[in-house]
């Protein structure tokens, strides 16, 4: 196999090509723009804004006889800009995870460009998913959530957050918007960016919604919950990559995803429909953080309720079309191995008359017999060829 000629022509500066070519080098000068400026007073009071988290709250807590000051946070506008910082962060991570794994494995496993896309995606969502599954579960149990899941709707309005509970909020909003110009700097396909938009703008809906009505607690079991699941996906598609005879993690991902949403509406019916239903603290007070009234109670149950039911109907049909694959690659092999057994029977047959013919007719029989053995071999060739073609579309 040859090697490529490299190509020494570089893209005009600030060219499609070049910002897609270097937009990893470009995003982290930016970055560190904003990191050099805590190096001086005056732009470290703006620098400050997109680095750190910000609205710090101190309270203090009691322990026995002694007083501990507990620094706490609650949301605002400024998150915007922190929110923007990590998005930057995001998009270099994406890079560096593309260039030093995902591309290696690419060029040992020779994908076509199918492959190669859905590869890269789910290399690039499984690193996500794990690395928010054991975050969020570190979250949980420091909560005190999964020992007591009264918690989840017990003390409303949480406008208090830990700060790894608002980190977390500030890191999965900068994920998902740094998805959007991934589209663009991916070269993803038109026909594709519909259904990425689609995902993308449910993520930002639920985990912002979930962020701004202090419903944290909930978006975090959520989240780690969906997480799970989609991370068992993405691993059992890469498997299936590597050796396609590989297919018993779709089960196990399949049991796991009605379960996950069953789970989800539960959780969801419980915390917002009858926690917040029977609290004390009803009504609207947009300065305390608190939306505990119907409207708001039955606009997330519907949220909720609407994307379960389309996640649900997008699973049946994955099922369905990948039921009807392996239903026709079935037919093929039966219909491969029929073909085969017609081939061996008619040589079998030609060998037979051949024996039986006198040694004095022979010659020209035989050359009839060579010409059928021959046109035998050529059709069940052809057969076998247009069967191969058929299993890779």
């Amino acid at each position: 196999m040859g090697f490529k000629k490299k190509n020494n022509k570089t893209p005009p500066l600030l060219s499609h090509e070049f910002i897609i070519n270097n937009h990893a080098d470009i995003v982290s000068c930016v970055a560190m723009l904003f990191l050099l400026g805590l190096m001086f007073e005056i732009p470290s009071k703006f620098a400050v804004l997109f680095i750190t988290v910000q609205y710090n709250v101190t309270v203090t807590a009691s322990e026995g006889a002694e007083e501990t000051p507990v620094n706490y946070f609650h949301h605002g506008l400024k998150d915007v800009a922190t929110v923007f910082f990590y998005m930057l962060v995001a998009i270099i991570m994406h890079a560096i995870i593309q260039e030093y794994i995902l591309d290696k494995i690419n060029r040992k496993m020779h994908f076509s460009k199918t492959k190669h896309s859905k590869f890269n995606e789910s290399g690039q969502l499984s690193a996500f998913y794990l690395f928010s599954c054991l975050w969020g579960g570190s979250i949980l149990i420091s909560e005190n959530i999964l020992s007591n899941p009264v918690r989840l709707w017990e003390g409303y309005p949480h406008t208090l957050m830990s700060f790894q509970l608002k980190f977390y909020y500030i890191c999965q909003l900068g994920y998902w918007f740094h998805t959007l110009p991934e589209l663009y700097f991916q070269k993803i396909k038109k026909e594709d960016i519909p259904r990425q938009l689609v995902y993308i703008s449910l993520y930002l809906v639920h985990i912002a919604g979930a962020y701004i009505l202090n419903l944290n607690r909930l978006g975090v079991v959520l989240l780690v919950l969906h997480y799970f699941v989609e991370l068992l996906f993405h691993v059992s598609r890469i498997i299936y990559f590597s050796n396609e005879e590989r297919q018993a993690g779709f089960s196990v991902w399949a049991v796991m995803f009605v379960l996950a949403r069953l789970l989800t509406l539960s959780l969801s019916v419980l915390t917002v429909g009858f926690g917040l239903a029977g609290s004390e603290h009803q009504g609207l007070n947009l300065i305390e953080g608190n939306y505990n009234v119907l409207f708001v109670r039955v606009t997330v149950l519907a949220a909720i309720c609407f994307t379960q039911a389309f996640m649900m109907w997008k699973f049946i049909n994955f099922q369905l079309r990948r039921w009807r694959e392996q239903a026709q690659t079935q037919n093929l092999k039966k219909k491969s191995h029929s073909s085969k057994g017609k081939s061996k029977k008619a040589a079998l047959l030609c060998f037979a008359i051949f024996c039986s013919t006198p040694q004095k007719d022979l010659e020209p029989q035989f050359n009839v017999m060579v010409v059928v053995v021959v046109v035998v071999v050529v059709l069940s060739k052809s057969v076998l060829n247009q069967q191969k073609q058929r299993c890779r579309v």
